[in-house]
């Protein structure tokens, strides 16, 4: 009894199932997909979870004549045997292009973001303009690749896209196309506005609106499509579900520059319509923070896994300081044109006013981004060692995107209120960042090396919650196709 218990807990450990925490029956841990929602280390049931499912005590089969009882102990064997088999597999190309997901866009967001961070820094020095440039350049780069693999994904493997928007996980990635789209944007009318001529001025303000299109068509229809193909419990909720309001949250940010850089004249519609967006993104991401709050309350911290997204919550606050603070230093050389001077009666008095209030304001929403940071950083103490069970995900690149809003906010609230020492922390910060960038990058390509990214059943359009991958569906088919030719050719030759 106890080498079957033995080789039933390595049996479930090779497969991924065993947790700290698990409830014990009859002296065997039990899985963690198999516990009662709510309860330490529970997590959502996967097809894989039922591909092995071992007959329960007292139930006897009777095996054909000639065969061989299975034993626990071949069971365990032949699955850990079955672990080594798809490590050795070796895939074509082409289908590892089956598993390039929306989450390599999140790849695109965090290395635009960083070009972002390196323009704002207020502290400049030699060469400092030109590192940025360099993310810009590779950051597009990487954009035309991702466009490039995802539609090649789609149109080799008819039936990837309809499931990239239907499956439970990958569908909340969806929108980071978006987002990507509206940081080469924010980087064009940073590095760009000053080096082309009034050709690019024209353009970015058609590509702002465009972009604003897109934000609200992607945020609310990814919402749309959650609430219509799917229940979820405060139990399964984790901060990626913020992920879909990112459209928004970059509107604002990407006002803000263009309000600073284009002629007046042209500047005080795109203002009114990226603080209203940003202002859309914001509440609907307070709302869902209050659902996140409510589930680490009741059911402690994410798995270890999914911790890395915790910062998304940081994104939001981040982003709307910056906008807001971009915006209202902004408002006094727009409306001081005359076409723009009866602003609100008065504009000049009118920017004041809003100047000082969207300051004081942004103090306090500065405050929560920096309060999300230090508990997400704190929730990775425990999984940090190297047996934590923190293993590689694209979602990693969420120690780097959201973050950038944080830094580029605490440079706009040290600005606002001449605070040296607040943009001295940012400067720290952004340092620590590009460092985090260049590790994030190099173990996605280890990942890709290893076999643990564009991978079946190792990213984020693996077998879950009762999908099925389309290529699982497909080779049924065929395999169903090979077996009746194979038996009409067994019959033919019969008669």
């Amino acid at each position: 009894m106890k080498q079957r218990k033995h080789d039933l807990e390595e049996q479930r450990k090779s497969r991924g199932d065993l947790t700290d925490g698990l409830d014990v029956h009859n002296g065997i841990p039990m899985p963690s997909h198999m516990m009662q929602p709510g309860q330490d280390g529970y997590r959502t049931p996967t097809i894989h979870d039922y591909e092995h499912v071992e007959p329960e005590s007292g139930e006897k089969t009777n095996p054909p004549d000639g065969a061989c009882t299975p034993t626990p102990q071949s069971a365990a064997s032949q699955a850990r045997q079955s672990d080594k088999n798809i490590s050795r597999q070796r895939l074509q190309w082409n289908e590892r292009l089956k598993h390039y997901t929306w989450s390599f866009f999140t790849m695109t967001m965090a290395t635009g973001g960083i070009a972002n961070v390196l323009y704002t820094v207020p502290f400049r020095f030699r060469g400092l303009y030109a590192i940025g440039v360099i993310f810009f350049l590779f950051n597009l780069l990487l954009f035309i690749i991702n466009v490039t693999m995802i539609s090649l994904r789609f149109y080799t493997h008819p039936g990837t896209f309809r499931a990239s928007y239907m499956h439970p996980t990958e569908r909340l990635f969806l929108p980071s196309a978006v987002v990507s789209f509206g940081t080469v944007l924010i980087n064009i009318s940073q590095y760009g506005l000053t080096r082309a001529g009034p050709w690019l001025s024209r353009a970015v303000i058609s590509l702002f609106w465009i972009d604003a299109g897109l934000a609200v068509l992607a945020s609310s229809g990814i919402y749309l499509l959650i609430w219509s193909t799917k229940s979820f419990t405060v139990e399964e909720m984790t901060p990626i579900w913020i992920f879909p309001i990112y459209p928004l949250l970059i509107i604002g940010p990407h006002a803000s520059i263009l309000s600073s850089s284009l002629d007046p004249s042209d500047t005080l519609d795109i203002m009114i319509g990226g603080f209203t967006l940003q202002g859309i993104g914001f509440l609907v991401a307070f709302m869902i923070y209050s659902s996140f709050i409510y589930r680490l309350m009741t059911q402690k911290l994410p798995q270890a896994s999914a911790r890395p997204g915790m910062f998304v919550s940081v994104g939001p606050s981040g982003f709307t300081v910056t906008a807001i603070l971009g915006m209202a230093d902004s408002l006094s050389r727009n409306v001081n044109v005359d076409v723009n001077s009866g602003f609100m009666g008065d504009g000049p008095m009118a920017a004041m006013i809003a100047k000082v209030i969207a300051n004081w304001v942004c103090l306090w929403i500065w405050g929560l981004a920096m309060w999300f940071f230090f508990v997400s950083v704190g929730a990775h103490w425990s999984c940090a060692r190297p047996d934590g069970g923190l293993a590689f995900g694209m979602n990693w690149y969420s120690f780097v995107f959201p973050n950038t809003a944080l830094i580029t906010a605490t440079f706009a609230v040290g600005k606002a209120f001449g605070s040296r020492g607040i943009q001295i922390v940012g400067c720290v910060m952004t340092v620590v960042l590009v460092i985090a960038w260049f590790v994030v990058f190099g173990l996605m390509v280890r990942a890709i090396v290893q076999k643990q990214v564009l991978w079946p059943q190792q990213g984020e359009d693996k077998d879950e919650g009762g999908f099925k991958a389309p290529e699982a569906s497909e080779k049924r088919n065929s395999l169903g196709k090979i077996a009746s030719k194979a038996m009409s050719r067994t019959r033919s030759r019969r008669q």
